[in-house]
């Protein structure tokens, strides 16, 4: 009976220490260029500015209007790292910088060969309006 009370004790507790908290669902993103709506409202396209490899690559994001036009209203920001070592190459959450022409771009900085994935986030204000997931191969 006691460790049945014990047991049952820890459980709420790890419940209230967010121990079992869900991570966020990111949609998996189609190919570079292709649209990807958020909301029905807005839509983005992203490309990276060069294949892929070691070292560095910026990621640039396009956000647009319904009419095409663009678009720099929300923050966006992003984290890289490899699925399969998941936290061994993380390199935090880290914002997108805007550009003259009002490209969002992002550094990602490939330490191995392997699969990669860089986890983006849009914001409007605080509140996340957008979640994607870019994945490649080196």
């Amino acid at each position: 009976m006691i460790t049945r009370l014990i047991l049952a004790a820890s459980f709420v507790l790890a419940l209230a220490a967010g121990a079992f908290a869900q991570e966020p669902v990111y949609n998996d993103l189609p190919g570079a260029g292709k649209k990807c709506w958020i909301r029905g409202t807005l839509y983005f396209t992203y490309k990276f500015d060069k294949t892929p490899k070691l070292g560095t690559a910026i990621l640039k994001i396009q956000l647009f209007d319904k009419t095409g036009a663009r678009v720099t209203t929300l923050n966006i920001s992003g984290a890289s790292d490899m699925p399969s070592m998941r936290g061994a190459h993380d390199s935090g959450e880290v914002p997108f910088k805007l550009n003259k022409k009002g490209d969002y771009l992002l550094p990602v900085n490939v330490v191995m060969p392997g699969e990669w994935e860089v986890k983006l986030v849009f914001l409007k204000g605080k509140e996340p309006v957008y979640r994607g997931r870019v994945a490649f191969k080196v």
